[in-house]
């Protein structure tokens, strides 16, 4: 399935009115990771500029260990300081890589802006070899264009 085919659930998620905002990031990554197929693990970090970390808020797949990420580490830390998207064809070809799951191949981390500002992203990983394709960069930036309005 086209990533752009999910635009009118995702919009319809974070339009409901008794919903946290947390409740619709997660149902958001649920969506995500039950309609593309390479979409493993998907979630969302929020920035705390204060302790320079990244704290995981709504996630779908697999639990992880990392659910604080300190700036400037890993994939998701990287993308906090340079404020652009990191899209990783190859996880093993990556010095600064922090394994969730051995079977993770590839990663794409998409940053959310606020107002202009950082203020956190969302992280996909992948069991498939270079999956993520400039469809799937623009859809991600849109979904956080869209979760930017409910926080």
């Amino acid at each position: 399935m086209s990533p752009n085919n999910l635009q009118p659930q995702v919009s319809k998620i974070l339009q409901q009115i008794n919903e946290t905002p947390e409740t619709k990031m997660r149902q958001v990554c649920e969506l995500l990771q039950n309609n593309i197929t390479y979409y493993d693990w998907v979630g969302f970090y929020f920035a705390n500029h204060e302790a320079q970390t990244l704290h995981l808020k709504a996630y779908a797949g697999e639990a992880t260990d990392h659910t604080v990420i300190p700036f400037g580490k890993g994939i998701c830390g990287q993308v906090a300081v340079s404020n652009k998207n990191f899209v990783v064809p190859d996880v093993k070809a990556q010095d600064n890589y922090i394994a969730c799951s051995i079977t993770v191949k590839a990663e794409i981390v998409v940053p959310l802006f606020k107002d202009g500002k950082n203020i956190g992203q969302i992280d996909i990983d992948s069991n498939t070899a270079d999956p993520f394709t400039q469809e799937d960069e623009a859809f991600l930036e849109w979904v956080n264009e869209q979760v930017a309005t409910i926080l």
